[in-house]
């Protein structure tokens, strides 16, 4: 069976699902692929700044995401080399808040048209149709589409087709918990933060009741075993808590097993955004297809709501005459829609290659000062970029990525 679509996305995530929308709020319609039977949660919870809050409000759901997360009002940096904590920051002036990742999906969903979200439709090839893109699903199914987007996570088979490489493996893990406290955990709402010993640790309350928790660390071989062992994860997690406040301790204490999971932590080289292709005649990636990379600026998600927006509106500018109404085959000829859809995803690569190029480098290069267990490296961390990274975050954070009608 072979099925016309003007724009396919491949992935109902983050990025996937923002752009859909931000297409749906500009009265065009797109078909979003997503290989789960449904919307995919892994992950619990993600650090949102100031632009993911601009990039939310520009599709027209911050307001109502922001009733049910708390604002952070400042971060904790500890070493747990030193007895004190060695800095804290505020961040006034600042939108900063730990959205919860369940209710980011099901709210971008629930503003789709119903129709909108194809689950269990797993892309297994793409390839040319004269101006369009032929995209063979895994249940034989065959997608005729105009623009194609993949926003298919870090093992994208979009990326793949436009020649990028898989995702390089840092080396370094990380296990991720959500913690629920039904009487409410009292821990205020700070966002915490432990460096120390080769370790990083993460506590960040999401409201008065949802925490969530992280720790990267680079493995061992023994530790290879634990990925797909929650209960071993949660004894791994609790012997490295040594050093770590007692009232961050029962974090982790009372998460439940199947709230915890274990990944290990991929980024794409910043050299191949330099020379590698975004997009390609109708066909662009975003979100982690694009630029996966650490979590250390916490700017993942935060940069697929980016890219989400400013997508939307560079497909837009090619699909809608000046007056707003949709383009098609009996006004414009199907060489100079191509054109114009080839030229508008070229705009949103060259608006979002250094952007990502910047959030994959900084992440990495962080990641590794904060874990590296050398004299010298210690030394710096805990005495200059405790200091220094706060600041950073915010930086990397305020970022404008405009409104959606252009």
């Amino acid at each position: 069976m072979e099925i016309v679509e003007d724009i396919v996305i491949v992935g109902a995530g983050i990025a996937g699902l923002t752009t859909s929308l931000g297409l749906h709020r500009l009265g065009i319609r797109s078909l979003v692929l997503e290989s789960s039977d449904r919307l995919r949660i892994t992950g619990f919870a993600l650090s949102t700044w100031n632009n993911a809050w601009k990039a939310l409000d520009a599709i027209g759901i911050g307001e109502s995401l922001r009733h049910q997360h708390h604002l952070t009002p400042s971060i904790l940096f500890a070493s747990t080399n030193l007895d004190q904590p060695v800095s804290e920051i505020s961040y006034k002036g600042h939108e900063v808040r730990c959205l919860q990742r369940r209710l980011l999906l099901e709210t971008l969903a629930n503003e789709l048209p119903s129709d909108t979200i194809r689950f269990s439709s797993k892309v297994v090839s793409i390839e040319e149709s004269g101006f369009l893109k032929r995209v063979h699903l895994s249940d034989g199914t065959i997608l005729k589409t105009k623009v194609l987007i993949g926003c298919d996570g870090v093992n994208s088979v979009v990326a793949k087709w436009l020649g990028f490489k898989k995702p390089v493996f840092t080396g370094r893990l990380a296990i991720r918990g959500y913690t629920n406290f039904k009487d409410g955990h009292g821990l205020g709402p700070k966002f915490r933060q432990f460096v120390g010993k080769g370790l990083r640790f993460g506590f960040l309350p999401c409201n008065d009741e949802d925490f969530h928790w992280f720790l990267t660390w680079t493995p061992s071989t023994k530790d290879e075993e634990l990925e797909d062992d929650p209960v071993k994860l949660k004894q791994f997690v609790m012997s490295k808590l040594e050093d770590i406040p007692n009232e961050m301790k029962s974090v982790v204490e009372k998460t439940q097993l199947d709230a915890i999971l274990s990944s290990p932590l991929k980024y794409r080289r910043p050299w191949e955004l330099l020379w590698g292709n975004i997009s390609k005649g109708n066909v662009c990636v975003a979100g982690d297809a694009l630029h996966p990379m650490t979590p250390e600026l916490g700017q993942g998600g935060c940069a697929a709501l980016e890219d989400g927006v400013v997508l939307a509106r560079c497909i837009a500018e090619a699909l809608l005459k000046p007056g707003g109404e949709e383009t098609n085959g009996k006004i414009v000829d199907e060489e100079e829609e191509y054109r114009r859809i080839e030229i508008g995803l070229k705009i949103f690569a060259q608006k979002r290659r250094w952007r990502s190029i910047d959030l994959i480098s900084t992440s990495y290069m962080v990641g590794y000062i904060q874990q590296n267990n050398g004299t010298i490296i210690n030394f710096l961390r805990d005495n200059l970029l405790s200091r220094f990274l706060p600041g950073m975050l915010l930086r990397k954070g305020d970022f404008d990525c405009g409104k959606l009608k252009y």
